[in-house]
Protein backbone atom coordinates (compact mmCIF):
# COMPACT_ATOMS: atom_id res chain seq x y z
CA UNK A 1 0.00 0.00 0.00
CA UNK A 2 1.00 3.60 -0.39
CA UNK A 3 -0.28 6.86 0.43
CA UNK A 4 -0.43 10.20 -0.84
CA UNK A 5 -1.18 13.34 0.66
CA UNK A 6 -1.33 16.28 -1.84
CA UNK A 7 -1.27 20.07 -1.03
CA UNK A 8 -2.71 21.78 -4.59
CA UNK A 9 -1.22 24.91 -4.08
CA UNK A 10 -3.15 28.14 -3.68
CA UNK A 11 -6.37 26.37 -4.09
CA UNK A 12 -6.17 25.43 -0.43
CA UNK A 13 -7.47 22.23 -1.49
CA UNK A 14 -5.78 18.68 0.01
CA UNK A 15 -6.21 15.59 -1.47
CA UNK A 16 -5.34 11.76 -0.08
CA UNK A 17 -4.70 9.23 -2.10
CA UNK A 18 -4.62 5.67 -1.10
CA UNK A 19 -3.25 2.69 -3.31
CA UNK A 20 -2.95 -1.00 -3.44
CA UNK A 21 -1.66 -3.28 -5.64
CA UNK A 22 -3.38 -6.63 -6.05
CA UNK A 23 -0.47 -8.30 -8.71
CA UNK A 24 -2.04 -6.95 -11.84
CA UNK A 25 -3.94 -3.63 -11.11
CA UNK A 26 -3.79 -1.12 -8.32
CA UNK A 27 -6.78 -0.09 -6.32
CA UNK A 28 -6.69 3.89 -6.00
CA UNK A 29 -8.64 5.67 -3.27
CA UNK A 30 -8.99 9.20 -3.02
CA UNK A 31 -10.23 11.62 -0.94
CA UNK A 32 -10.31 15.18 -1.35
CA UNK A 33 -11.82 18.58 -0.46
CA UNK A 34 -11.75 19.80 -4.30
CA UNK A 35 -14.93 18.77 -6.47
CA UNK A 36 -13.21 18.28 -9.76
CA UNK A 37 -11.01 15.63 -7.89
CA UNK A 38 -13.87 13.89 -6.91
CA UNK A 39 -15.12 13.67 -10.13
CA UNK A 40 -11.70 12.09 -11.13
CA UNK A 41 -11.97 10.01 -8.50
CA UNK A 42 -15.15 8.10 -9.26
CA UNK A 43 -13.29 7.61 -12.67
CA UNK A 44 -10.33 5.87 -11.63
CA UNK A 45 -10.73 3.21 -8.84
CA UNK A 46 -8.69 0.89 -10.42
CA UNK A 47 -5.54 1.40 -12.81
CA UNK A 48 -2.74 -0.59 -14.86
CA UNK A 49 0.41 0.76 -13.31
CA UNK A 50 2.49 0.20 -15.89
CA UNK A 51 0.00 1.89 -17.92
CA UNK A 52 -0.10 4.83 -15.97
CA UNK A 53 4.18 4.98 -15.43
CA UNK A 54 4.12 5.76 -19.21
CA UNK A 55 3.07 8.19 -21.22
CA UNK A 56 3.04 5.71 -23.96
CA UNK A 57 0.91 4.03 -21.99
CA UNK A 58 -1.69 7.28 -22.02
CA UNK A 59 -2.34 7.22 -18.53
CA UNK A 60 -5.68 7.03 -17.26
CA UNK A 61 -4.96 9.39 -14.46
CA UNK A 62 -3.90 12.28 -16.62
CA UNK A 63 -7.01 10.90 -19.81
CA UNK A 64 -9.63 11.31 -16.97
CA UNK A 65 -8.10 14.47 -15.81
CA UNK A 66 -8.31 16.10 -19.13
CA UNK A 67 -12.34 15.52 -18.52
CA UNK A 68 -13.05 16.39 -15.00
CA UNK A 69 -10.16 19.12 -13.88
CA UNK A 70 -9.82 22.60 -14.53
CA UNK A 71 -6.48 23.27 -14.57
CA UNK A 72 -3.77 21.91 -16.46
CA UNK A 73 -0.89 22.62 -13.68
CA UNK A 74 -2.75 20.70 -10.99
CA UNK A 75 -0.47 18.17 -8.76
CA UNK A 76 -3.09 16.05 -8.14
CA UNK A 77 -2.65 13.68 -10.80
CA UNK A 78 0.98 13.57 -10.48
CA UNK A 79 0.08 12.35 -6.87
CA UNK A 80 -1.87 10.05 -8.25
CA UNK A 81 0.76 7.95 -10.21
CA UNK A 82 3.19 8.75 -8.18
CA UNK A 83 1.57 6.75 -5.25
CA UNK A 84 0.48 3.87 -7.61
CA UNK A 85 4.19 3.53 -8.81
CA UNK A 86 5.24 3.21 -5.18
CA UNK A 87 2.20 0.77 -4.00
CA UNK A 88 3.44 -1.66 -7.35
CA UNK A 89 7.35 -1.53 -5.85
CA UNK A 90 8.10 0.55 -9.47
CA UNK A 91 8.99 3.41 -7.52
CA UNK A 92 11.00 4.10 -4.15
CA UNK A 93 8.51 6.10 -2.24
CA UNK A 94 10.08 9.69 -1.78
CA UNK A 95 8.66 13.21 -1.49
CA UNK A 96 8.52 15.46 -4.03
CA UNK A 97 8.07 18.92 -4.26
CA UNK A 98 7.31 22.33 -6.69
CA UNK A 99 8.74 25.65 -5.45
CA UNK A 100 6.83 28.54 -6.52
CA UNK A 101 8.37 32.40 -6.39
CA UNK A 102 8.18 35.37 -7.83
Amino acid sequence: MARAEINAGICGFKTVVETEYDGMECKVKITSECEAVRKLAAEIDMVDPFQEMSFRGKPQTYEKGLQCLHHAACPVPAGIIKAVEVAAGLALPADVSIKIEK
